[in-house]
């Protein structure tokens, strides 16, 4: 297993309450001329957490910082598609707080940013 210490946490920068899948970012980023999304787990506006790249392949999400694990949740945009926005719903915050704590525990001196 390689070296993780940092997690990065990022949005799909679409409209809020838009929902995307994972394929949908896979086909967004080989169309960018990556080899498969570069998160490693998107979170959908219900919740569910959903597996991208896998987590033993280093990640395309942060120039710098791909070695980081990469948490994408659904949205980041008004409706309007004109202001970033926190849209995260309920049930995203909730789910990205025990995915997070899960690796917090897992490698105690992980970094998280966001």
């Amino acid at each position: 297993m390689r070296k993780i210490n940092e997690i990065i946490v990022h949005c799909s920068a679409t409209r809020e309450g838009q929902e995307i899948s994972v394929d949908t970012i896979r086909q967004w980023h080989i169309r960018r001329g990556w080899s498969d999304i570069g998160y490693h787990f998107v979170i959908y506006l219900d919740g569910s957490v959903h597996e991208g790249r896998p987590l033993e392949r280093i990640g395309a999400h942060t120039i710098g910082h791909n070695s980081a694990i990469g948490v994408c949740y659904i949205g980041g945009m008004n409706k309007e598609y004109t202001k970033a926005k926190d849209t995260r719903t309920a049930a995203q915050k909730e789910s990205l707080k025990k995915l997070l704590m899960s690796y917090k525990n897992k490698y105690k001196d992980i970094k998280i940013y966001g």
